[in-house]
Formats: structure tokens, C-alpha cells, sequence
């Protein structure tokens, strides 16, 4: 197995995919950080086949296995409503990859029959603990009445930064006067100083599945692309 981290640069991603070709690997699974599926499909001619993991295929022309992401947003903010909470929070960015963008959709389909229910963004340049710890920061000066008094993060990165901002202020308790949930429900999540809400997504069953998708097409050429998309779930703990 040859790995590369792109660290969501799109450069680095060719230049890997570069090498892969050079290699003249059996297969690529792949979770994209820019558009490369036109040079996905090159590489398929010359006989290496492509799956995407957590992103779908805008053109249907490659396998892909992913988690409906604007289902989880709206199961996230559903159960910030149902715990009573009206002032949402949605932290996250940059709102142009796919699934920070599909997740922000659903929060914002769960709000369209809570009329009385409101939701702000607070965008992030990066889904990272720092940054949330940024953003947790600003809002820790805000006046009680403007402050959220729940925020979903976009990922449990974001929600793990705005924890440590909220447990360093005096004057906000989580959940009592802002409710928490993350998305991707990582291993720090239960552990963390109060375990934390998240939307789990299956990664293992998702990776399993990208490679035995992987494997038949490196076997059949010809095999039709498959798109395999799973449900996220909810994990309630104390920081709701």
C-alpha cells in the first residue's frame, strides 16, 4: 500500500497521482481535495482504476463511496432543536468543499419547518481544532443574547477547538448555555473533557467497501461504476 496526504492541496494531490501513474499501481482510492476526476479517467484508460471515498462522482463516471452528508446536517440541527435550543451556530469551512457545503445544506433544510429557530455561519479557512478555538474565542465575547446557544461544527476537529475556547471562559458552560455536536465522530469525541455529540460516519465499512469496489474493477475493465451511499448516524453525550 503506497500512501500520500495531500493536506488539501491540490498540487501535491497531482503530483501524487503523478506518481502513482509512474508506479503503474493496481488501483487509486482517492478522497479528493480538488476536481480530478478528468484525470482520474486517464488514468483509468491506461488500465488503473479510480475509486472516490467520502465525495461523490459529479460525473458518474467513476465509482464512489460516500456518506449523505446533508442528512447527517439535518439530523444534527434536528436534535439541537429537540433538546430546545433556538439560536444555532454553524461552524465550518471553507464552505466550497463539498462536504462542509452539503452538511451546512442540511442544517439549513431541518430549519425550514422551525420558523422560530435561527441559524448563523461562522466560516472557517480551515476545519481544524485551531481554527474552531478561533472562532470559540469570538464568540465567547459576545453579549449573552447574540451568542449561539448551540453550534454545530462541521467536523469534531472544529467542535474539539471550540470546547477548549468555551471551558477556558467562566461564563459558558457547555451544554448548559451552548450545546455542542460535531460530524465524523472521531476517537478523541467520547474522551474529550465533555464527551462530545458527533454524527458518525461508517469509515470502516466505507473503506472496505471502496476496496472491494477497487478490486473488482482492477479485475474487470469493463465493470460499470458503482455509487454506494451510506446513512450517517447520531451519537448523543453530554455536550447536548
Amino acid at each position: 500500500v503506497v500512501m500520500g496526504n495531500t493536506a488539501e492541496s491540490s498540487e501535491r494531490e497531482n503530483n501524487y497521482l503523478d506518481l502513482f501513474e509512474e508506479q503503474r499501481v493496481r488501483g487509486v482510492l482517492i478522497s479528493p481535495s480538488g476536481d480530478v476526476e478528468e484525470r482520474l479517467l486517464q488514468l483509468k484508460k491506461f488500465g488503473i482504476p479510480s475509486v472516490l471515498v467520502d465525495r461523490a462522482s459529479t460525473s458518474g463516471k467513476l465509482s464512489s463511496v460516500s456518506v449523505d452528508d446533508e442528512a447527517g446536517g439535518r439530523i444534527a440541527v434536528n436534535h439541537l432543536i429537540e433538546s430546545g435550543r433556538s439560536r444555532i451556530g454553524f461552524v465550518g469551512g471553507a464552505l466550497d468543499v463539498p462536504q462542509v457545503r452539503d452538511r451546512l445544506s442540511g442544517a439549513r433544510e431541518a430549519l425550514a419547518s422551525h420558523p422560530a429557530v435561527s441559524l448563523d455561519v461562522y466560516e472557517t479557512s480551515a476545519t481544524t481544532v485551531l481554527e474552531g478555538r478561533r472562532v470559540g474565542e469570538q464568540i465567547v465575547t459576545l453579549d449573552a443574547t447574540a451568542r449561539p446557544d448551540a453550534i454545530f461544527a462541521a467536523n469534531d476537529l472544529v467542535a474539539i477547538g471550540l470546547l477548549q475556547a468555551f471551558m477556558a471562559s467562566p461564563q459558558i458552560r457547555v451544554p448548559d448555555d451552548i450545546a455542542l455536536i460535531g460530524y465524523d465522530d472521531i476517537d478523541f469525541a467520547p474522551s474529550a473533557i465533555v464527551p462530545l455529540t458527533s454524527i458518525r460516519q461508517p469509515s470502516r465499512l466505507m473503506g472496505q467497501t471502496a476496496l472491494d469496489i477497487l478490486n473488482a474493477e482492477a479485475l474487470d475493465g469493463s465493470a460499470q461504476p458503482q455509487e454506494v451511499v451510506f446513512q450517517p448516524e447520531l451519537i448523543v453525550r453530554s455536550s447536548t
